[in-house]
């Protein structure tokens, strides 16, 4: 991989985009890595938290790359949009766990890819835009969608059409970042969550994260009736038998198989 570095421990992956002396900008070519690698990820078994970092220190990711852009017909553009959303779809339907750990500008595809991602924690040094109705285009990768289910209509029309950036601490305020750490700190701490993430039942962790993302877009009922399906899931693991049956006895749940 040219633009992607991957390092694992334990149950935990850290996928860092690393094109630093182009601020991590999206081209063509990462994004095919950076799906090859999902697709690749999304198989392993072992994996049961995945952490998304951008390389260096000034960028998460500054967009999409306008060079590559500037020159699109409209087809071209719908393309390059389709296979861009396609990307971050599989982000955001990731089998487990995805945590942002926004280090610097999080900018248009950057902030795209930021809301496709499950949690997302920021260091202080972190900022957030939709710069795209400034170069004459909208967001394209799913930030008119995602910005707006997640701080709602007035935020999402507010940021993307006036373009202004945000600091880590009002992305808090909004409820578009979780946490906000100091820079040296931010690894750390998505680390951190990342292992408490990965101390739970693997399956019920991934079914509670689908009940949650998929029933955002179902009724009430239907999402009530996903949410059944899911607890129901649950019962044919042997780590609830085993959890539920050390709770009971008072002993320590001696740790979870992933099955």
């Amino acid at each position: 991989m040219t633009y992607i570095k991957l390092d694992r421990k334990d149950h935990v992956a850290q996928l860092t985009i690393d094109r630093p002396e182009g601020l991590n900008a999206l081209n063509k070519e990462m994004l095919q890595e950076l799906s090859a690698t999902l697709l690749q990820l999304a198989g392993d078994g072992q994996v049961r938290a995945l952490i998304i970092t951008g390389a260096g220190e000034k960028a998460f990711v500054a967009g999409a790359d306008i060079a590559e852009m500037a020159d699109m017909d409209r087809n071209e553009a719908e393309i390059f949009a389709r296979f861009g959303n396609r990307v971050m779809n599989q982000v955001s339907s990731f089998p487990v766990p995805v945590i942002a750990a926004v280090n610097g500008f999080a900018l248009g595809g950057g902030f795209e890819l930021a809301l496709a991602c499950d949690l997302r924690i920021a260091s202080t040094k972190a900022s957030f835009a939709f710069p795209e109705t400034g170069l004459g285009i909208t967001p394209g990768f799913g930030g008119t969608q995602r910005l707006a289910r997640l701080a709602g209509p007035m935020i999402a029309l507010d940021l993307i059409m006036t373009g202004k950036r945000i600091r880590a601490g009002e992305a808090r305020e909004l409820g578009i970042v979780l946490e906000v750490t100091e820079e040296k700190e931010l690894l750390e701490r998505a680390w951190e969550i990342a292992g408490l993430i990965t101390q739970k039942a693997p399956v019920a962790v991934r079914e509670a994260k689908r009940s949650i993302k998929e029933g955002l877009d179902l009724t009430l009922m239907e999402g009530l009736a996903l949410e059944e399906s899911c607890f129901g899931r649950c019962f044919d693991t042997e780590d609830q038998k085993n959890a539920m049956s050390a709770f009971l006895k008072k002993e320590k749940i001696g740790g979870f198989k992933g099955e």
